[in-house]
């Protein structure tokens, strides 16, 4: 049986791991092995950070709507039941948008919520 020449694509596997490790400091971004510990650790923070994200935009919104409508003398959690009282489905991104952007339409929603 013929022999079969593995430096290629061993080279091709440490290389794609370095080239993931451009801009880690020190071993990290020219050893091998700690580099492959180093960016599997990375990509785990990545995964988490995605989701994380997520999270934290829905906090901000949530800070946005609870200070506007605060304004109008009414608190987040009334005016989150009181619109779905009232029938209005509007996911909180834009009504934290409308609280910044359009503050008459969201004048508006308030007092909606607030008669619901």
């Amino acid at each position: 049986m013929s022999r079969t020449p593995r430096s290629v694509p061993s080279r091709a596997r440490r290389n794609k791991v370095l080239k993931q490790a451009k801009g880690f400091t020190g071993r990290r971004k020219n050893n091998i092995t700690t580099a492959n510990a180093a960016v599997d650790k990375s990509l785990q923070h990545n995964y988490i950070g995605r989701k994380e994200r997520k999270r934290n935009f829905r906090a901000l919104w949530i800070q946005r709507i609870n200070a506007a409508v605060r304004e109008h003398g009414i608190t987040y959690s009334r005016f989150i039941a009181g619109l779905a009282g009232a029938g209005i489905i509007v996911d909180r991104k834009v009504l934290s948008d409308l609280a910044i952007h359009e503050p008459v339409a969201f004048k508006a929603l308030v007092d909606q919520a607030s008669k619901a």
